[in-house]
């Protein structure tokens, strides 16, 4: 069976908007960390908002990462869109639990989820993500999407954790699954 992964990049204070954390230079760490989900990837499923940003301008880059990213299979969670460009590409029928559920039945590697925060707070509530990655900045935000969701409660078991030279703490964990 195929894991679900949730990878984001995150403030001290769980904000996981990209775009309001704390600037860092991004080094050969955090470089082979991405490396590496990549190499673990079988395709990614995205929200519409991110696959929108990621088809605006991942195919415009070059070598061999992009090449690799680019060529992964991509299911998009999205009510809305009716037609995908950044191929090979498919819109998830269905509710998302159920059609996620499906998706990792199927063979093909592990799926990631790259940002798309409704998507992976939706799927941590139905209890479908295996393991989330995160790439922790040094600092707080204030304010801000949060990856999870105010009023949740929700026990990971520490799988790792590594500290960057730049403050950079790369952690994995898995989620807790209650014992009936």
């Amino acid at each position: 069976m195929r894991k679900l992964i949730v990878t984001e990049f995150i403030s001290v204070d769980g904000i996981a908007e990209v775009e309001k954390l704390p600037s860092v230079i991004w080094n050969d760490e955090m470089n082979r960390f991405k490396e590496d989900e990549l190499a673990d990837s079988g395709a990614m499923l995205l929200g519409r908002t991110t696959y929108e940003i990621f088809a605006g301008s991942w195919p415009k880059e070059t070598g061999d990462f992009a090449d690799r990213f680019n060529a992964l299979p991509k299911y998009v969670a999205s009510s809305s869109l009716k037609a995908l460009d950044w191929k090979p590409a498919e819109l998830l029928k269905g509710p998302l639990p159920e059609a996620v559920r499906t998706l990792k039945q199927s063979s093909g590697g592990n799926i990631y989820v790259h940002g798309s925060l409704n998507v992976a707070q939706e799927l941590l509530r139905h209890g479908l993500v295996d393991r989330v990655r995160l790439l922790s900045y040094p600092g707080t935000v204030g304010r801000g999407k949060p990856l999870f969701p105010a009023g949740e409660s929700l026990p990971f078991e520490l799988i790792s954790a590594t500290p960057f030279s730049n403050g950079v703490v790369a952690l994995e964990y898995a989620p807790v699954v209650a014992k009936s």
